[in-house]
């Protein structure tokens, strides 16, 4: 027992073999539990099938038996193990977990119908009886995490601590003789060090590693960052911020393709349950913040980790949580119209064995890993090629370039612009910052709607509406494997300044009546988003009239105008502190209420009729008393017969 509890599955396992005899029931739930803890739910199976005891909870055995009859294969006995978990299970999140698996193997006839184009191969030259996983290629080098050698043992597998290696590598061609551990202010003895990523440049590493060596457990192992500097890697320090969480795990990171995104694996609070694959941005000073779940489309009560963004966009993940062939499968996340397309690769790169780590460093090949029964005798990497021949890989890309008008209305490039491209349920997929040339770039997908959200202090918050609707290629008219589409957009940007006017486009009321009208009120709505994303204006809403009717009579009716379009912003969620309504009657006219021929010039008179506002202050961000105020939409869509 002591054993277990310290994690020293291997040395458990031996021990309780011991007690078979004895005590039969509990022993072999020890020798299961130290198998699928050690991640060897293979071994499990008969020691699952005979566990029982005071203590123990049945329905988690039953449903661990059945994982470990699906990791063998046995999909009809699983089957039989689930249904009757589902229907009998005490717990309802057991309940929800086998109903899910039901599902799962229920598909796999579906999955396996559909037709593959993967080729795939044991990469004989470079694996051995050791694991070695994690395959990730630069620059003509393949770096892989291997626990080979006769190191210090790692209680937990009974096998040594894994370290990093590297090899040259032509694609798939590598050349043993170069073959090496990485240095040791990567690797450190006695610790396990693994799954490594690197951004683009190669300049900067990020990699797991244990913190003690003393036991497998989710608290043992957090994420690392290393520079290449003068020829060599830096000390690996542990990365500092809210990536790593105290007494939970981190590993298998990866590199957006422009080294932007970290995307890794946790155990923190909060997620699906088990693993949880989020996401990390990375400043230009190489610090990670804006922590993001990937949320439940990709994430499942299941475990989620080893992702990978392909150069074409596309993240790949291993899951055993959904439909799969028995334990970890390797997916697709494709995107079609704004959502995400769970997809799992299939046979042969799927097997009823662990199958993960997927890496592409061409659009068409790669390499994976994986410990099904053909290879070597542990964890080994393989190679694959997609020879698909309606393979076609799209690449859109959105290049903008944000400008502010200047005081005589030249547009003047805008620097230092903070720009977030928002999906069409307004949530920040990436964000930019602009040089000096005042360019943003983003990776877009077709048939898609997007928001651009530009900011920079002394400037109005921006926002702006993007679409690819309309612009995407049809890829039957190409040839090429690749094709990169970029597609261009500009923002202006306009500086907070005290007593600058804004027209606000179609605001226009009908004859002698101060109503919003519905098309009004949709503009107005825009203006409610720019009060609410510039917290720190105050503004004047001047409402102006046409020549029509007494001077007085026009002064009411503006006033009228101005204050009715006040009540609409404060009932939408904006404080009344900062509006102030101002009517100018028919003082300040931007086009001929009459033809110079003394005629009337009715498209005059409906210009003059327009709203405007004006930044009257700048100062502290003053907040509405109740962001749920209720608003009456038939009073505002009616006449009043002024």
């Amino acid at each position: 027992m002591k054993a277990f509890n310290r994690g020293e599955y291997q040395n458990a396992i031996g021990l309780y073999q011991k007690t078979l005899s004895k005590n039969p029931g509990k022993a072999n739930y020890f020798i299961a539990e130290s198998y699928r803890l050690s991640n060897r739910i293979k071994e499990a199976e008969p020691f699952y099938a005979n566990a029982k005891g005071i203590g123990i909870d049945k329905d988690t055995v039953q449903f661990y038996y059945a994982q470990s009859l699906k990791a063998n294969g046995k999909y009809n006995e699983a089957l039989t193990q689930l249904n009757s978990l589902a229907e009998n299970a005490s717990s309802d999140k057991l309940k929800r977990l086998a109903n899910a698996q039901v599902s799962g193997i229920q598909e796999l006839e579906t999955i396996k119908q559909n037709k593959s184009y993967y080729r795939v191969r044991n990469l004989d030259a470079l694996n051995t009886p050791s694991a070695e996983y994690s395959p990730v290629f630069l620059n003509n080098e393949l770096y892989f995490t291997s626990n080979r050698g006769s190191g210090k043992i790692y209680e937990a597998e009974g096998k040594p601590f894994s370290n990093i290696y590297k090899v040259a590598s032509r694609g798939a061609n590598v050349d043993l003789n170069t073959l090496a551990p990485l240095p040791s202010s990567i690797n450190t003895e006695g610790i396990n060090d693994g799954c490594v990523t690197f951004s683009p440049d190669g300049k900067v590493m990020v990699f797991a590693k244990g913190n003690t060596g003393k036991k497998k457990g989710a608290e043992d192992v957090d994420l690392y960052i290393a520079r290449f500097r003068n020829g060599e890697w830096t000390a690996a320090q542990r990365i500092t911020g809210s990536v790593n969480t105290p007494g939970h795990w981190e590993s298998t990171p990866s590199f957006s393709p422009d080294g932007r995104t970290l995307y890794f694996s946790s155990s923190r609070p909060g997620g699906q349950g088990g693993l949880d694959i989020y996401s990390a941005r990375m400043d230009s000073r190489g610090r990670f913040s804006q922590i993001k779940n990937l949320g439940s489309e990709i994430n499942t009560p299941g475990d989620e980790y080893f992702p990978h963004m392909a150069e074409d966009g596309k993240l790949y993940f291993a899951s055993d949580g959904h439909a799969g062939f028995g334990m970890l499968d390797i997916f697709v996340v494709n995107r079609v119209n704004g959502r995400n397309i769970i997809q799992n690769l299939g046979e042969p790169v799927n097997s009823n064995a662990d199958d993960f780590g997927m890496f592409l460093f061409k659009p068409d090949r790669g390499f994976f890993t994986s410990n099904r029964a053909e290879g070597k005798g542990d964890d080994d990497v393989y190679t694959f090629v997609n020879e698909d021949p309606n393979l076609k890989i799209i690449n859109y890309y959105l290049e903008g370039i944000v400008y502010s008008p200047d005081k005589e209305g030249k547009l003047q490039l805008l620097p230092n612009t903070k720009v977030s491209l928002l999906d069409n349920k307004r949530e920040s997929m990436t964000d930019y910052v602009t040089g000096n040339d005042g360019k943003f770039l983003f990776r877009v997908y077709g048939d898609e709607d997007y928001e651009l959200f530009g900011e920079l202090d002394g400037y109005l918050t921006k926002r702006q509406p993007y679409t690819t609707k309309g612009k995407s290629v049809d890829p039957a008219t190409l040839k090429e494997l690749v094709t990169n589409i970029t597609l261009d957009t500009i923002m202006v940007m306009d500086r907070i300044e005290l007593n600058k006017i804004f027209v606000l486009e179609n605001i226009y009321f009908d004859f002698a009546k101060s109503d919003i009208t519905p098309t009004a009120a949709k503009e107005l709505n825009k203006l409610v988003e720019i009060l609410k994303d510039n917290p720190e204006i105050k503004i004047e809403m001047g409402s102006h009239t046409d020549s029509v009717d007494t001077y007085e009579y026009n002064l009411l009716l503006s006033q009228r105008r101005a204050e009715s379009t006040v009540k609409y912003l404060v009932n939408n969620g904006i404080s009344q502190q900062r509006l102030t309504a101002k009517g100018y009657g028919e003082t300040t006219p931007i086009a001929r209420n009459t033809n110079p021929d003394g005629s009337d010039n009715p498209v005059g008179r409906a210009r003059n009729r327009r709203t405007e506002f004006k930044i009257v202050e700048i100062g502290d961000v003053v907040r509405p008393v109740s962001e749920e105020a209720e608003f009456d939409e038939d009073k505002y869509f009616k006449g009043d017969g002024n």
